[in-house]
């Protein structure tokens, strides 16, 4: 998967508040979900700033992240940013940026 909105581009960050939104217990982390990510330590459906989108067929994720969506076009750059070169901690090499996102219902 890959990861992003973190303010301090080291995993830790976020944005001072937390909102919590139960994921669907039947959610499949499949390729091309957009979700929240949350430390272990906070409850299911818990958000801030960060999230992922899965690159593998099935992440094998326990239903703990809340959903944001599914790419339904531009995988073909989600597969680019998945072969960025990373370095310590698996963070690009080069700064990755969405300069882009359209959020349809």
């Amino acid at each position: 998967m890959i990861q992003g909105g973190d303010p301090n581009g080291d995993g830790t960050g976020g944005p001072d508040y937390t909102v919590e939104e139960a994921p669907p217990q039947d959610l499949a982390y499949t390729k091309g979900v957009v979700a929240m990510a949350k430390t272990g330590a906070e409850p299911p459906g818990t958000s801030g700033s960060q999230f992922f989108v899965v690159t593998a067929e099935d992440a094998q994720l326990p239903p703990d992240y809340a959903l944001l969506g599914k790419v339904t076009k531009g995988q073909d750059v989600v597969d680019k940013i998945r072969a960025t070169p990373t370095g310590a901690g698996d963070v690009p090499l080069q700064p990755v940026v969405i300069k882009k996102a359209t959020v349809e219902k």
